[in-house]
């Protein structure tokens, strides 16, 4: 017999992927944080084989972006920036 997973199990399912992983090179979070670095405007995207391995995913839901953009917002706020001098 087949259950219906509710709102929180399909989002806690879907945040164990791992474009959700904010240490791996390619991730959500490391894209974000990555154009606020380099001074890129947002682009909310990320590399499922790591960063510029394989084909840039950019069709993404609500949370994927929502994930992109708390990296993003974490460098705006307490990282830093790349010096092109």
């Amino acid at each position: 017999m087949l259950r219906e997973l509710t709102e929180i199990q399909r989002v806690e399912q879907a945040l164990q992927g791992p474009q959700f992983d904010r240490n791996r090179h390619g991730s959500l979070f490391d894209r974000g944080a990555a154009d606020s670095y380099y001074g890129r405007p947002r682009d909310p995207h990320y590399y499922p084989e790591g960063s510029y391995n394989g084909q840039k995913k950019t069709d993404l839901n609500d949370v994927e972006i929502q994930a992109y953009n708390a990296g993003y917002d974490w460098n705006e706020q307490h990282g830093d920036k790349k010096s092109w001098d």
